[in-house]
């Protein structure tokens, strides 16, 4: 699968990657058969990879992370500015309340 993307061209790139979503689905492997019939209902997803010269939304859906995993540690922060000020911490790599005792 992960050959499909270093494929030097991005046409030889979509022939591979059609070839390798139109025999998946056959596979006796159970696992193997659901992915082939995931990968061929997102087709058009997944090659459109190679019509955007590889962008995808790595970066927002980094920015994301960053964003909701305060989150889930923010129970117990009352106001919007205390919240969005440990959001910033988090971004910025600094982790106050993570202390390392070594």
């Amino acid at each position: 699968m992960r050959s499909i993307y270093h494929q030097r061209t991005a046409a030889t790139g979509k022939e591979v990657a059609a070839d390798v979503i139109a025999t998946l689905h056959t596979c006796p492997i159970p696992e193997v058969a659901r992915l082939g019939r995931t990968l061929r209902a997102w087709r058009a997803q997944v090659l459109a990879y190679f019509d955007t010269d590889g962008v995808s939304n790595g970066g927002t859906e980094a920015i994301n992370l960053h964003i909701k995993k305060p989150r889930r540690l923010a129970h117990g922060i009352r106001t919007f500015d205390h919240y969005r000020l440990r959001i910033l911490l988090a971004a910025s790599g600094n982790r106050p309340w993570r202390l390392n005792h070594a």
